[in-house]
């Protein structure tokens, strides 16, 4: 299983009052990393875009644990939990500068035409892109 790693630094706007991300913002880290893990292994969703494809979110779980902190740097973990050729789920956990898990995620994707929204097979679309996912994925 191939995970990437990134490094978010905690913004003064991404907390509340008391100094504590605010909730919304993992989703914003996850898509960081989701991001990043693509780019490793080798893509880009922006091209993927280009062809008049999306992969909207179809589910999302996440367990918040620890609170991430004002003026902290998270690094955020992200990997192909499991795919099918049709769906992509996405594992993520998030830690805290001192190494605690704030959060365990994971965000479930199918890609869809642009102008109908109709499911596309990844695999017979991308089939580069398929076989990398295959090969990341958790066993």
């Amino acid at each position: 299983m191939f995970v990437s790693e990134t490094e978010v630094k905690v913004r003064y706007a991404e907390t509340d009052q008391m100094g504590v991300v605010y909730h919304a913002n993992y989703l914003v880290w996850m898509e960081v990393g989701r991001t990043k893990l693509i780019e490793d292994l080798g893509f880009r969703y922006a091209d993927m875009e280009k062809d008049g494809i999306l992969s909207p979110v179809i589910d999302i779980q996440i367990s918040y644990k620890k609170p991430a902190r004002y003026g902290e740097t998270v690094t955020v973990k992200t990997w192909v939990d499991a795919y099918d050729g049709l769906r992509v789920t996405y594992g993520y956990e998030i830690y805290t500068e001192t190494g605690d898990l704030a959060v365990a995620a994971s965000s479930t994707h199918v890609c869809v035409k642009k102008d109908s929204f109709r499911p596309v097979s990844f695999r017979r679309l991308y089939p580069k892109w398929h076989e990398a996912y295959e090969k990341a994925k958790k066993s």
